[in-house]
């Protein structure tokens, strides 16, 4: 689908305010690798401290950057004077996460007045290998600043 954003610093604004968010800039070192209307990538670098002890990407590492993808993806869609929050998510995870770099891609599937309805699907890389290893699908709601 192709989205209108409302407004025209959409792509300053996510790239901002995942630079102000600790837990994922510093502590995930999260970068927004792409930011689109109503699409939006974050990759992180795994760390030792991010596994679980068979080496497999923790949970809610990959919870974490999948909410972030979507929720930026809907910010990327609502006025100037709105934030987003999210309602509700439901994660699949279909494999181990097992690489050196995750990267959430966040889609909107359905933009509304209010809520929106997206996705996100979470990726394990290396230099060889991209391997799905988690879906959310998840409710996000614009509300006023």
């Amino acid at each position: 689908m192709i989205f209108e954003p409302r407004y025209s610093g959409y792509e300053d604004r996510v790239r901002q305010s995942l630079c102000d968010q600790p837990l994922m800039s510093v502590i995930f070192g999260a970068v927004a690798s792409s930011v689109a209307p109503g699409l939006v990538e974050i990759k992180v670098d795994v760390r030792s401290e991010m596994l679980q002890p068979r080496g497999n990407v923790h949970g809610v590492i990959a919870s974490a950057v999948a909410d972030s993808a979507a929720g930026y993806a809907a910010q990327t869609l609502i006025a100037e004077d709105a934030d987003i929050v999210t309602v509700e998510y439901k994660i699949n995870f279909l494999a181990p996460g097992i690489g050196s770099k995750i990267r959430g891609i966040g889609k909107v599937l359905r933009p509304g007045r209010t809520l929106f309805v997206c996705s996100a699907d979470v990726y394990a890389e290396d230099d060889k290998n991209s391997i799905l290893f988690a879906h959310m699908v998840t409710t996000m709601m614009s509300v006023p600043v």
